[in-house]
Parts: structure tokens; sequence; C-alpha cells
């Protein structure tokens, strides 16, 4: 399999659309609020914990080259320097 060099916003770009055409609907329900989902952006396959390192180590198990990217599940952000996140509002 090729490697492609990817920018952290192709990576992003990817897993964002990935998160919106597939993914949201499965995970954003009550209980996985303010949870991370961790999406492998090859394969489509995601793991949703509250710990995204968790998450992330349970895909790497399954694929050790996995090109992951995080999102925080009802937020529009994944992590904050600033500590505010803002919840996304439907």
């Amino acid at each position: 399999m090729e490697t492609l060099l990817l920018s952290y916003e192709e990576v992003a770009k990817i897993a964002k659309q990935l998160y919106q055409n597939s993914i949201r609907a499965a995970v954003e329900i009550p209980e996985n609020i303010g949870k991370m989902v961790i999406i492998d952006i090859e394969t489509g396959d995601y793991s949703v914990d509250k710990d995204g390192l968790k998450a992330a180590d349970y895909l790497y198990e399954k694929n050790p080259l996995a090109r992951l990217f995080g999102i925080r599940i009802g937020y529009n952000v994944a992590a904050s320097f600033s500590g505010f996140m803002e919840r996304v509002s439907e």
C-alpha cells in the first residue's frame, strides 16, 4: 500500500467528512456527549471512549499504521488550549 503524506488540515478534513457522513448518527447519543471518537481516516474504523488515548490504542491494535484523528463528541473542537469548549448547537 502506498503511503500518502497528508497535512494536518487534509487529515482533519477527511476525518470530519467521515464523522458527518457515517459516524455522527451512531455516536452522538446523550451518554457519549463529551467523550472522544477517534477515527482511522484510511479505514473509517472508529472507537469511542472518555479517554481518547484508550480509543486510539484500540485502533492501533487493529492497524499499527493507522492515521488517527480525534473529535470530541457534541463539541466543535477536540481540545482547547484556553480550557473553554463550545457545545455544538443543533
